[in-house]
């Protein structure tokens, strides 16, 4: 009897505990809802799909505008930057000030909410928006740069919250966190210019007329319709030796007129030259391969 009347206690006493648990579970609910404005939830939601079409009609204005007038390109590129940047934090401040009433509860729950994410699940995101203040404070790069990172090369298109966007020359798309480029190496090709630097090289034989080839370089390179003259064009010749050939080495260093052209840039010379070359029998270095002791030019 006495056990009976044990195991009844324990199960009282068991089920006052989770009534308990179960009315401050229901008192911290009420509380929460009692911090939402929920007229201003739906402004909130509102003022979302707002920032939504405002940020997808000032893209589509900059590509617009910055087609037709390639010299503002670059200009418009990080004045967009910078818009989607304010835009994105003044959006967020509104909605949560009028999501919620601002009062001790609000503050101490943002604070130990706030405090849990960096530490843990959100620790990751915290650096990245880190990093990107940094990022948009130090100017390693600027949007509309044509760098090179961690093996991709192309355009910055965005430089966002949490990651820099980069259009490669394939078309694809590269998502990077901004905290990698706190520890990585980035190379900026044109650094905010419209203009970039192509160094394309040529070969040909030891045996060939140097001067003269050094001559059409230059002039198949400051003939291009893509050349930027008032920068210099330069070519620099040296000897280049490897296991299988010995050869002379030109290297031709340009400024293309505009980033977006550099591919056509490199091909429009690349040709000129092959074919001033042939016209001018310039010949490229002869590859002398090894074989049972009998050498093939």
């Amino acid at each position: 009897m006495n056990k009976w009347l044990y195991v009844i206690a324990l199960l009282l006493l068991s089920s006052a505990v989770n009534a308990e648990e179960a009315i401050a579970s229901v008192e911290n609910i009420t509380q929460f809802t009692n911090l939402i404005r929920w007229s201003g939830v739906i402004f909130s939601i509102l003022i979302m799909m707002g920032t939504w079409v405002l940020i997808k009609f000032m893209n589509s204005m900059v590509e617009s505008i910055g087609g037709q007038f390639v010299q503002y390109r670059m200009l418009l590129q990080k004045l967009q930057s910078f818009l989607q940047f304010f835009i994105y934090m003044t959006a967020g401040l509104v909605v949560f000030m009028l999501s919620f009433r601002i009062n001790d509860h609000i503050l101490a729950l943002i604070g130990g909410t706030l405090a849990v994410s960096v530490g843990f699940a959100l620790k990751d995101l915290a650096a990245s928006f880190i990093a990107g203040l940094t990022v948009m404070i130090d100017r390693p790069f600027q949007v509309g740069d044509r760098v090179t990172f961690e093996g991709n090369y192309g355009d910055i298109t965005t430089i966002g919250l949490r990651s820099v966007r980069m259009r490669t020359l394939n078309d694809d798309i590269i998502t990077i966190p901004n905290n990698k480029f706190l520890n990585e190496v980035t190379v900026s090709g044109n650094y905010g210019a419209l203009d970039m630097q192509v160094v394309i090289p040529f070969y040909v034989g030891m045996n060939e007329d140097i001067v003269m080839a050094r001559n059409l370089i230059q002039e198949a390179a400051s003939s291009s319709r893509y050349i930027h003259l008032p920068k210099p064009v330069t070519v620099l010749v040296k000897q280049t030796i490897t296991d299988n050939y010995l050869a002379v080495q030109l290297t031709c260093k340009a400024y293309v007129v505009d980033t977006a052209y550099e591919k056509l840039f490199e091909t429009d010379i690349t040709l000129r030259v092959i074919d001033e070359f042939r016209k001018h029998n310039i010949n490229a270095p002869q590859i002398a391969v090894q074989n049972h002791n009998r050498t093939i030019e």
